[in-house]
Order: structure tokens, then C-alpha cells, then sequence
């Protein structure tokens, strides 16, 4: 079931996601200038660190990491939670878990429903006899979580950041990219033909008869080249402030008479006066397609789209349709447990963090995470980099950043109507339009916080920069991040995300939005200039080196560089936090800070995914960053110009 993606997510969701990147096989030492012996410790930190991981991961085994794993950990969770709440459920949120979960199990049942639980959206569908019947179908089908013919989601409004506004954005197409639709070459040409086979497939399953189905694939594949040829690229919807354009309901309505958008609105549960509509010409495009259109086009297409988006929930015939184009091999209980996350992801957040989130460690999460942020409080006065304005402004917007553990403080109304163990696809239906009701009621002012943009069962540690507050789920507060009396994981593992993610409030980007939640640029262009400098360095030091799963290529600093600088500074923060914290603390203590540290990185990737991947090899985001660390060479007695350790005047300092 299809969720548009927020509009400003890809830039403002400053999220450290725990299962991004795959594996990398262990990094053959590069010494530095000095020929000089050096005990293992000081030579390849990475590999000591976590030569058990390596020794139980061959890379005959295929790619894989320490943080990927305990993702399949929190999965495995989930499924046990699910399996609880399927047969002895403690209260309703979990009869409703337990009964989707139940549903989605039983393939007998899923095939025996057949394509029951569409049947009432394609009646609906069925019954347009005119364009004017056009919208209010539209208007259901969003309601219901299947987006069609546009995108509409909540996000921040940029001009006030205490509240949410809709935003009307493209989409409306089952190929996610306008240039498969709009360039011309072999490569999309096959795409494209892939794709008729597959519309043709889904519209024989939703009700196209023999005769009409060659005419209405053309009708669906034209409609959807319309949108593509009025629609931005990818590329330019990365941009926040160009998906921000901010009109009253009122002219939106008089402007796109034929879409009746202030109807859609209503439809949605959306009472606000201003919406933001970035795309003009495409919204003045679907407004003549539902004019001139015949209804029968509008039909198929709006057919196809109810098929393609609840295919993975009906039976075989459908899922095998799908799959064949859009791939997906999982196992039945990953396919269902996705599906929950998609629809109930918040349902099963909230029993998620019940159960394996105690007390005691969201209150020392909580501790940490605040003794990060004010280590850092404390390096911005001595931050030569930055000029004495920015670092005020930088220590009031530190102190202004909330810390928000486990989950959402906020909850949601789960009331819905019941969930019957017979219908899978008809429960997903009913959790995706209550999931769909409770995205919509954060248009209005007031409701900033209601939810995260991430779920209380992923593993994240993440900086909001909309709402300056940094999230740390319930998921990621287990081993190998953290781990309750041990010091060494509170601080070197999950300090140093912390102190990596509240970096990027006072960042290149976190310096576009002031202590006041007023977006400007706080910088002055000496600071930035400076820390243009401080990413060119650590850049230049990941570039000396080969990458380890790319035989002879070297590592692509500059894609890298804001990973890497943000790396830096977080155990820079995390060591600063540590050493306040514990100062009788001994140098045994002190390494196994180190240990944790690297101990998060162990990764092995093919190198397929090492090209695509925008971190660092597991290795060097280990060793290079400890080895611009004196403490690191205290704690073990290394010797400037050995590997781990670099001379002081070429080590890269942030926060120290």
C-alpha cells in the first residue's frame, strides 16, 4: 500500500539510519609516512576490534553488518509480539495487530478472499458515468491510503515550523520517475514494454474485458505520460523550498475547478485554509484530463491503480503479477510483517516499546543523550571555527533541542472498525485509511509532534531539524548501541550517534534554521568557509585510501565527507560526555570506550552496494576517525606516524 513520501523528507529528515549500507570485508592496512613497528592495536584498530564478528561473518556468507543485524533482531521482535498478540492479546491495539497478523498468515484464507476486498473500490470506480464523477473517486481512494493521480501528504510549513500544511505533490504513476515515461533510449524503451505487460496483467485481474484490454493499457499508459510530461524531476524535488508554495484553499478551488480540490480536502479530513502547490502546470493538466478525458480512460487507470497498490495482499494471481515486475522474493511472514509496518507501523510501535523498553533504560538513554548535548554546549565556546555570533546562536539552539526517547509522547486515537481473520486484504484496507486519518489530522496548527517520521520499532538515532529535537527509538536501545551499566556502549556506541546527529543541528544545514525554529542562515561566511575546509580535510583522508570491496578504487571522500565529519564530532562529543561522566575512569575503561566504537562498523558488502553506498567502508569509518583522536593513542600507546594514529598537525579536530 503506497504512502507518498513526505515532501521535505529527503531534506530535513537528518536521520542516522542504522540499516543503510551493506557489508565491507576487512580493509588491508595502508601505513602512514613512519617504516616504525606497531603493536596490532595501533596498526588496524577495525580488525582486532572485531575479529570474533569478522571470524562468524566469512564473506562466503554474503554481505552483511553488525547494525544490519540487530535490525533483523528488532524483526524478529516484531514477529514474536505479533505471534503474542494473535493468540493472546492484552488489550485492543494488539487484537487488531493480532488479527492483521493472523490474516496475513493464513494464505488459505488470502486465496479463498480472492479479490473480495477491492471489490467495493472497484465498484465505485465502476459506477463514474461523467468527468465531474472523477474527483470524488480520487478523493476516496486517497482516503483509503491509495494515492492517485497526485501525491498528498503533511509537512512543515516552512514559514512556520510550529505547524503542519498539506502539500499537493506529483505522483500518480506506477514508474516512480517521469524520465521513463518522457526520455527516449533502449534501456526505458524495454522498461516500458516490461511495464505494459504487467498494466495488462493487473487491468485482466480488475475487471478489463478481452476486447477492451489492448485499448485500456494505452488508456492507462497515456494518462500516466501526461502526468510525467508536467511533472519536475527527481532531482528537483530534493530541493525543500521549491516544494514550498504556499496558496489558499479558496484560489487552489477557483484555480483547478474540474479537480475540485476543496472537495478533495473535505474528503481528507482537512480543514486548513492554505495548502502549499508547487506544480502548477501539472495540476492545470489534470484538471483538463478530467474534463476532456472519456470516463472509460479514467476508469482503467484508476482500476490499474487500486491493483497495483493492493496487490501484495490479495491472492497469487495478483501477487505473482506484481512480483514479476516490481520483484520481491521475501518469506510470507516478512511479506506481512511489512505490510504492518506500512498500514500499523504506529500500532505496533506503541506495544513495541511497551514491551521492550523498560523504564530505567529510556531514563539513561535520556541522561546520556542530554550529557552529549551539553559536552557539546561546551566545545561550541571553544570552537575557533565558528565566529562569536554563531556560537551563541549555536549554544541556544543546543539548549533548545528536545530529547525525545522510545517513542512518540503523543498518542494516537486507534479506534477503527474491528478486523476480520478472514480478509487480509480487507484489513489492510482498514489500517491504511486509519493510518491515513490520523497522517491527515497534522494539517492545522498545534500538532508539530503528534508522530515521528520514523517508527518506534526501527533502530535510528535521528536529528528532527523541523522541530530541533533529536528522536531515539526503542528499537536501537538494545546491543550492540546500548546496553545499560556498560559505560563503554552508553558512550562510545551510542554517545557517539548521539553526538552525530546533534552535530547536524549546528551544521551547513542545521545553520539554516535559527534557536527559534526561524528558517535563516545563522552562519557567517567565515564559518562556512571553515567548515568547507574541515570537510575538504577529512575528505583528502578517507581518499588515501583504497576501498576494500573495490579492488583498486579509492574511496569517493567528497561523496562521504558530511558522513565522516558527523562521525568525527560524535565521539569527539561522546569521549567529552564519557571522560565528564567518569573521570577516575582508568585507561582499561578508556579502550573499551574504542572497542564499542568500532565494534559498531563491522560490515562486509559486495561491490555492487559498495559503489551505491554514500558511508564509509566499515573499516575506515572505524580507524580513520579514531586515529584523529589523542586519546585513542593514550588508551593504547600509539606513536604518532603509526596507522592509527596521525601526527597533531594533521588530525582533524571538531568539537576539541
Amino acid at each position: 500500500m503506497p504512502h507518498p513520501l513526505r515532501p521535505l523528507s529527503l531534506a530535513f529528515a537528518l536521520a542516522l539510519s542504522l540499516a543503510a549500507g551493506g557489508a565491507a570485508a576487512q580493509a588491508p592496512v595502508e601505513p602512514g609516512n613512519s617504516p616504525l613497528a606497531a603493536p596490532a592495536q595501533c596498526t588496524d584498530f577495525y580488525s582486532q576490534a572485531n575479529a570474533s564478528w569478522l571470524a562468524a561473518n566469512p564473506p562466503a556468507a554474503g554481505p552483511e553488518s553488525v547494525l544490519g543485524q540487530l535490525v533483523a533482531h528488532t524483526r524478529q521482535q516484531q514477529r514474536e509480539l505479533l505471534d503474542e498478540a494473535m493468540r493472546a492479546p492484552r488489550n485492543d491495539v494488539q487484537k487488531r495487530l493480532g488479527d492483521l497478523w493472523a490474516s496475513g498468515l493464513d494464505e488459505d484464507a488470502v486465496e479463498a478472499d480472492g479479490a473480495r476486498p477491492i471489490a467495493p473500490l472497484l465498484a465505485r470506480i465502476d459506477g463514474i458515468r461523467r468527468g465531474s464523477d472523477v474527483p470524488a473517486v480520487i478523493g476516496e481512494l486517497h482516503r483509503t491510503g491509495i494515492p492517485v493521480a497526485f501525491n498528498f501528504a503533511p509537512d512543515f510549513d516552512l514559514k512556520a515550523l510550529d505547524r503542519h500544511i498539506g502539500y499537493f505533490m506529483p505522483g500518480g504513476t506506477g514508474l516512480g520517475d517521469p524520465a521513463f515515461y518522457t526520455r527516449d533510449n533502449p534501456s526505458n524503451r524495454a522498461t516500458l514494454a516490461r511495464y505494459r505487460d504487467y498494466v495488462r496483467r493487473m487491468l485482466a485481474l480488475t475487471g478489463s474485458t478481452p476486447d477492451r484490454l489492448d485499448g485500456d493499457v494505452d488508456a492507462v499508459i497515456a494518462i500516466e505520460t501526461a502526468i510525467a510530461r508536467r511533472s519536475p524531476s527527481r532531482v528537483a524535488l530534493e530541493n525543500p523550498f521549491r516544494s514550498y508554495v504556499p496558496v489558499k484553499v479558496r484560489d487552489v478551488a477557483r484555480t483547478y475547478p474540474n479537480l475540485q480540490l476543496d472537495r478533495f480536502l473535505r474528503a481528507q479530513g482537512v480543514k486548513d485554509d492554505v495548502v502549499s502547490l508547487p506544480d502548477p502546470t501539472l495540476f492545470a493538466e489534470l484538471d483538463s484530463l478530467v474534463a476532456k478525458l472519456p470516463p472509460e480512460q479514467w476508469k482503467a487507470y484508476l482500476r490499474w491503480r487500486v491493483g497495483d497498490a493492493m496487490a501484495p495482499y490479495l491472492s497469487r494471481d495478483f501477487r505473482e503479477a506484481s512480483r514479476a515486475f516490481r520483484g520481491g522474493g521475501s518469506s510470507r511472514e516478512e511479506l506481512v510483517l511489512d505490510a504492518i509496518n506500512l498500514t500499523a507501523g504506529p500500532m505496533l510501535g506503541r506495544e513495541y516499546a511497551a514491551r521492550h523498553l523498560p523504564a530505567a533504560t529510556r531514563q539513561r538513554a535520556a541522561e546520556v543523550a542530554d550529557q552529549v548535548r551539553r559536552a557539546q554546549m561546551a566545545a561550541v565556546d571553544t570552537a575557533s571555527w565558528l565566529d562569536p555570533e554563531s556560537r551563541a546562536e549555536a549554544k541556544a539552539k543546543l539548549a533548545a533541542v528536545q530529547i525525545e526517547v522510545g517513542a512518540p509522547r503523543r498518542e494516537l486515537d486507534y479506534a477503527m472498525p474491528p478486523m476480520d481473520r478472514a480478509s487480509f486484504g480487507g484489513n489492510i484496507l482498514l489500517a491504511s485509511a486509519w493510518r491515513q486519518r490520523e497522517e491527515m489530522k497534522r494539517i492545522g496548527r498545534g500538532t508539530p509532534d503528534r508522530r515521528w517520521d520514523v517508527l518506534p520499532q526501527q533502530p535510528s538515532v535521528a536529528y528532527d531539524a523541523t522541530r530541533n529535537r533529536l528522536v531515539v527509538t526503542a528499537a536501537v536501545l538494545q546491543a550492540p548501541v546500548f546496553e545499560a551499566g556498560n559505560p563503554a556502549r552508553e558512550y562510545g556506541a551510542y554517545g557517539a550517534l548521539v553526538g552525530n546527529q546533534l552535530t547536524r543541528a549546528v551544521d551547513a544545514r542545521g545553520a539554516l534554521v535559527d534557536a527559534r525554529g526561524e528558517l535563516r542562515s545563522w552562519w557567517s561566511a567565515a564559518d562556512r568557509g571553515a567548515w568547507n575546509l574541515l570537510g575538504q580535510r577529512v575528505a583528502a583522508q578517507y581518499a588515501n585510501h583504497t576501498h576494500p570491496a573495490l579492488a583498486g578504487a579509492r574511496v569517493d571522500g567528497a561523496r562521504i565527507k558530511e558522513q565522516a565529519i558527523s562521525d568525527l564530532a560524535g565521539l569527539e562529543l561522546a569521549l567529552a560526555a564519557w571522560k565528564r561522566a567518569h573521570p577516575q575512569a582508568g585507561p582499561e575503561q578508556q579502550q573499551a570506550v574504542f572497542f564499542a566504537w568500532s565494534q559498531l562498523w563491522g560490515r562486509r558488502e559486495p561491490a555492487t552496494a559498495a559503489r551505491r553506498g554514500m558511508h564509509a567502508p566499515g573499516p575506515l569509518r572505524s580507524n580513520i576517525t579514531l586515529s584523529n583522536l589523542p586519546e585513542f593513542a593514550e588508551a593504547f600507546g600509539c606513536r604518532a606516524g603509526q596507522p592509527m594514529q596521525r601526527a597533531e598537525t594533521a588530525q582533524v579536530r571538531i568539537w576539541r
